[in-house]
């Protein structure tokens, strides 16, 4: 008999600022992956939203929320997130965005993807049959050129680098050294997938179609792609000392 949809998952959702968008949120991954745990983590939201995190754990005992003291970005909140879940024993780690961008619909297929050996697995707007809807042109162009930045700096094979939406097999996050990675936002989930794909490890992209936020605003800001510029660009001419361990295999879905 297959395991319930999540099993052994924990569902990372960063929140700064997503009354709106929060429960219903929740609501769907829990449809969507109903054996898993949800852990909601507020940057202490003026708007409310931890509050709300903390009644919607009351009421639903696969929800629990972690609150940190200020706005401290979005890596940050991830590492604690992974801590969370290593110390937990869970054997998958997803994250994904509280506005409502990433549809947990997706979640059953990325999971199974885990389940049968991939160490990380891409919700990818990048690859045959995924897309992006409602963007501005500008935040497109962004995106894109930020992405070809990166996977051609890095000599990467993955390719949605940037993505956000992603499951991890615990044991493959174990393997990194979580303590020295600083980045945050695009830069932060460009530096994890090139850290596992250089270090052997197996990463899939899987398909979707991400859809802008309805309500709220958008984290995104300038500092955030300068910072991704810089780092990568260093990571690019300056790989560390100890060379480049051999490439891990990315695999894209058939067209």
């Amino acid at each position: 008999m297959a395991e319930p949809v999540g099993a052994g998952a924990l569902v990372i959702v960063p929140t700064y600022n997503e009354i709106e968008n929060l429960a219903p949120m929740l609501e769907r991954v829990l449809r969507f992956a109903p054996a898993a745990t949800v852990l909601v983590i507020d940057d202490s939201s003026p708007d409310g939203t931890g509050e709300l995190a903390d009644r919607l754990a009351l009421a639903e005992l696969r929800v629990t929320a972690l609150h940190r003291p200020g706005k401290d970005g979005l890596g940050r909140a991830y590492l604690a997130g992974f801590a969370v879940a290593l110390a937990g024993g869970y054997d998958y780690v997803v994250e994904i965005d509280a506005d409502g961008s990433h549809d947990p619909k997706e979640l059953p297929a990325m999971l199974a993807l885990a389940g049968t050996g991939a160490d990380l697995v891409i919700g990818s707007r990048r690859v045959a049959g995924g897309a992006v809807r409602n963007w501005p042109w500008m935040r497109q162009a962004i995106s894109r050129v930020g992405n070809w930045y990166a996977r051609t700096m890095l000599r990467s094979r993955i390719g949605d680098i940037t993505a956000g939406y992603r499951v991890f097999r615990a044991a493959a996050l174990a393997d990194l050294d979580l303590a020295n990675i600083s980045s945050q936002g695009y830069c932060f989930q460009v530096e994890l997938a090139w850290r596992l794909e250089r270090s052997g490890h197996r990463v899939v992209e899987h398909p979707i179609t991400f859809v802008e936020r309805a309500t709220g605003r958008s984290k995104m800001h300038m500092g955030i792609v300068v910072e991704a510029l810089f780092r990568v660009t260093v990571w690019g001419l300056f790989p560390d000392r100890k060379g480049r361990a051999k490439a891990g295999t990315v695999q894209t879905p058939a067209a």
